[in-house]
């Protein structure tokens, strides 16, 4: 006979396989965690002790409970989708036969679009920063967070051996200590070559690409200080809240989108594990179409 695995140990099976193989970043892991946490208190309530004993009504069931204990939808479908991997991974490994979860459809959740800046926006902020060692610094970290998607974390800690100006593409370590190489347009090009004949680390031994003028890297909320200052000054706001590295990130997905480029593309430029992230773009593009749609004279 088969030997049957316990509901706890399957999932510590599962999380250490989340972190090991897959290399998920530590928060993502945390909420997998806790969501499977709350299954395993409700499938012990039922008397569930092994994998093979939960059935689709107990999913079902369980989600009702969250449901009636006031958690959102999108935490529930976030539930759905743990619950969902578990089982999968266990069919996958051979612990089961067949994955309780398989028909079972996630809440609906209202999709929120993130905020997008227009084409001439980005090229306004872009061009805020003075002629200056510190302006043209800062103007080459806002054309590389637009003009190559980089999340802040990733673009404040680029190091020197990261940028190939020759190849035309930056390294970049993302989410998980996964790397991706990322290609550069002319003007970045451009851009960083001057910053990397300017740059002077006041200790030698400074690898980081962007700095202050105190020789230290930039950090994420230097960088999201100065862009702010930019985007106001240049008179760019979005409905949405004040310009942000990560709305920049957004803008060039969606024009990347917009003008065509490949879904799976994009999802390798920005670095997502997964392409039901990128393929939000897929939605803000068309509302965006709506919206422009809407603004034509025989409209009105």
């Amino acid at each position: 006979m088969a030997r049957r695995l316990p509901l706890d140990e399957a999932v510590d099976l599962y999380l250490d396989h989340l972190k090991v193989e897959r290399g998920l970043a530590r928060h993502t892991l945390e909420s997998y965690s806790r969501d499977l946490a709350r299954l395993l208190a409700f499938l012990d309530t039922r008397g569930r002790a092994d994998v093979d004993d939960v059935t689709e009504l107990d999913i079902t069931d369980h989600l009702v409970q969250l449901a009636d204990s006031g958690l959102a939808p999108r935490s529930r479908a976030r539930a759905l989708v743990a619950m969902r991997g578990l089982f999968r991974h266990l069919v996958g490994e051979r612990w089961l036969e067949a994955d309780p979860t398989a028909l079972i459809d996630a809440p609906r959740t209202a999709k929120r679009l993130p905020g997008v800046l227009g084409e001439d926006a980005v090229m306004r902020l872009i061009q805020q920063p003075p002629d200056t060692q510190r302006g043209r610094r800062d103007a080459a970290m806002i054309e590389l967070a637009y003009a190559s998607g980089l999340r802040v974390s990733e673009l404040v800690t680029l190091s020197l051996a990261d940028v190939n100006l020759n190849a035309g593409f930056v390294r970049v370590t993302g989410k998980g200590n996964k790397t991706r190489l990322v290609p550069l347009h002319a003007k970045a090009i451009e851009r960083l070559r001057r910053v990397m004949e300017e740059r002077a680390p006041r200790d030698p031994s400074e690898r980081g690409l962007f700095l202050t003028p105190r020789g230290r890297p930039m950090t994420r909320q230097a960088f999201w200080k100065l862009l702010r200052g930019y985007a106001r000054r240049a008179g760019v706001r979005l409905p949405t809240g004040d310009v942000s590295p990560h709305k920049l990130r957004h803008s060039f997905a969606t024009h990347l989108v917009e003008g065509g480029a490949d879904l799976r593309a994009v999802q390798a430029m920005l670095g997502h594990a997964d392409i039901s992230t990128t393929e939000v773009y897929t939605h803000v593009s068309r509302a965006r179409v709506l919206e422009q749609a809407r603004k034509h004279p025989r409209a009105r």
